[in-house]
């Protein structure tokens, strides 16, 4: 018996990822188990709520980014005037951050709040927002979600998106591979070969659902909180393996434009929006990210210099110059993305009406690595207040990042009173 489920195991790890079962104390063996319902329903289209993070790795500088004049009367900032033209569609906000300490290696709390090693005897781990929010209204379209980055870096890849399972999830590298998501069908053979795999995977879970509730019957307390959260996990894997079986029969659209060729992160920024973009505006998904990583390279914009290294300034004037033009572009490609999604129709509003773009960082100041006073920018899907918004950094009213997070997801159908550290909603 303990050879079967180590081979179940095996292959259930091959596609979820990572569901190592738990140590159970109790009992020297283990199974699994878990049965959801899935809603067959196809996407709803025009005027669903989608949601939108871009991040990035080595954050903004303050100084050229926030305004002093809170209110709909801010000045526009260095790094604010590529904006000029939607700042009617967002609000600005400073004070906004996790509490937490760890510099580079906290970055990958900026979507979830958590640090990764800190989360394990949570309920919900580490999870970030797009997939907290994916994991109850993905199932109403292809992709539940939809995470775009590079597995370059300094701590190498793209580290923005993470399931409660804690297991982070494996980025879109570039404009050709997004494309072929969205618009290339798979050919006969292939597909074949997904129905087949789709069948010995759904044989594998309903065979080893009679064997978990025999092991649910014979743990203690302590270890069945443990299967709970491994269960989670399973029913994570059912969820997807059945999107997987809806939508394969299902014709992509068509495509507007022929397929992209991969240049390098910094040209192919602009064509990932607009990948992005088409993807929503097709119903493809309604959740996606995006990380501007280490691969964003300074020498494609003329400076040849690393990234990493200018992001430790020590307020060398030079540096900082350099920083500044590299942080512009970025925000002047998401600019444009807002432009382009408010001239997109949707209903009777525009798809930004009707999205919620999130930009920022997890990097508060790379020079001195602080993860605190974070860079955030939030546009369309109801927050666009033409305000910049300044919360108390500390004391008493001190707002959680995960409050603004759990705003976001309520307000996109997301039925939870809480998300990782929120105190409440904040918005």
């Amino acid at each position: 018996m303990n050879d079967k489920i180590n081979r179940r195991r095996f292959i259930l790890r091959s596609f979820a990822g990572s569901l190592a079962l738990p140590g159970l104390p109790s009992l020297m063996t283990g199974s699994l188990a878990g049965n959801s319902a899935i809603t067959e329903s196809r996407g709803a289209g025009a005027g669903a709520q989608r949601f939108v993070a871009v991040g990035n790795l080595l954050g903004f500088q303050l100084k050229h980014f926030f305004p002093e004049k809170t209110g709909k009367e801010y000045e526009e900032t260095t790094l604010l005037k590529p904006l000029a033209a939607n700042r009617d569609q967002l609000t600005v906000y400073r004070g906004l951050d996790h509490g937490l300490r760890g510099g580079h290696f906290a970055v990958h709390t900026f979507l979830s709040g958590l640090l990764h090693h800190e989360s394990k005897n949570r309920t919900d781990g580490n999870v970030t927002i797009d997939q907290f929010i994916a994991d109850e209204v993905g199932n109403q379209t292809r992709f539940p979600s939809l995470t775009v980055g590079s597995e370059g870096g300094i701590h190498g890849g793209c580290q923005l998106s993470w399931t409660k399972s804690g297991v982070r999830v494996p980025p879109i590298t570039g404009p050709a591979e997004l494309f072929d998501r969205l618009f290339i069908a798979d050919s006969k053979q292939l597909q074949a070969q997904k129905v087949k795999e789709n069948s010995l995977q759904a044989s594998i879970l309903d065979s080893i659902h009679d064997e978990a509730r025999s092991l649910s019957k014979r743990v203690n307390s302590e270890d069945k909180a443990k299967l709970d959260e491994y269960f989670s996990s399973i029913r994570d894997v059912e969820k997807r393996l059945k999107l997987r079986q809806v939508w394969s029969d299902q014709p992509k659209p068509k495509a507007p434009f022929d397929k992209p060729a991969d240049k390098n992160t910094v040209e192919d920024l602009p064509m990932l929006y607009e990948l992005i973009a088409l993807a929503l505006q097709t119903d493809s998904t309604r959740i996606a990210t995006l990380e501007i990583g280490g691969s964003f390279l300074p020498q494609h914009l003329g400076i040849n210099k690393s990234y990493h290294g200018l992001s430790h300034h020590g307020n060398n004037e030079e540096s900082v110059g350099h920083l500044v033009t590299l942080e512009r572009y970025q925000i002047e490609q998401f600019g444009k993305f807002l432009t382009r999604l408010a001239g997109i129709s949707d209903g009777e509003q525009t798809l930004l009406d009707s999205t919620a773009v999130l930009f920022g960082s997890g990097m508060g100041n790379a020079n001195s690595h602080t993860n605190s006073d974070l860079p955030i920018i939030l546009a369309g899907g109801g927050y666009g207040t033409g305000e910049f918004k300044k919360a108390p950094s500390k004391g008493p009213g001190k707002v959680p990042l995960c409050n603004l997070f759990l705003d976001i997801a309520q307000r996109m159908g997301v039925e939870k009173e809480s998300f990782g550290t929120s105190t409440g909603r904040f918005s």
